[in-house]
């Protein structure tokens, strides 16, 4: 591929969170996460699954329990004194989290629990690091997963939009109701469909302020 063709996927893919009703078939979804799957991961280990779910009922109870741990949370605030945070909570961070919730199709990523032959073998042996340190692993590797999957939908027409809020409010419910074992982490929801905008470009750093070379 021309390299500039693939630098025009890259810079216009776009955050999308207003989705036509068009269904988006099985056969695309599986497309996208054929593409996920061969990123690349710590030692190979494939740290990543992914739930999707298009039933719209199921979308909407998700979203439901988004918002109630929102609210749990502003009245939280609130109790303590932060009258203002809990009212920004609610309204600009709430319809925030919740920009999944008319999209046909919402895919939970996982990531799994790090294993392999050196974790095995050497690492856990020497105690080369704390447990938590792999449970990081794999939501780095998960994540290179999802944003294989995202550009890949941006290329075949699709809009998605990668989400951490549902997870930062309600991760134990969603895992509750979704019936993800527990050593598994939702790292993100990504919503996925067809474009009913087309978001704007947002301004990035600039290459002087987030690079530092060493000659």
């Amino acid at each position: 591929m021309d390299y500039h063709a693939f630098k025009d996927v890259i810079l216009g893919r776009r955050c999308v969170r207003k989705y036509t009703d068009q269904d988006v078939s099985t056969e695309e979804i599986e497309e996208i996460i054929d593409c996920a799957r061969y990123a690349p991961s710590d030692t190979n280990s494939q740290t990543w699954e992914f739930i999707v779910i298009k039933n719209r009922d199921k979308i909407k109870e998700i979203e439901q329990i988004t918002w109630d741990a929102l609210y749990e949370k502003a009245d939280e605030a609130k109790s303590k004194g932060f009258e203002k945070e809990s009212k920004l909570l609610t309204r600009s961070f709430g319809p925030y989290a919740t920009a999944f919730s008319n999209a046909p199709a919402l895919i939970i990523c996982l990531a799994t629990p790090y294993q392999s032959k050196f974790r095995e073998k050497i690492f856990e042996p020497i105690q080369l690091v704390p447990n938590h340190v792999w449970e990081e692993e794999g939501m780095k590797s998960s994540s290179l997963a999802t944003q294989n999957m995202m550009l890949a939908a941006h290329v075949r027409g699709l809009g998605s939009c990668p989400m951490t809020g549902p997870v930062l409010l309600a991760a134990d419910k969603l895992k509750d109701t979704l019936q993800i074992e527990s050593e598994k982490k939702i790292n993100m929801v990504i919503a996925l469909g067809y474009p009913q905008e087309t978001p704007k470009k947002l301004p990035r750093k600039e290459l002087s302020d987030i690079v530092r070379y060493i000659f």
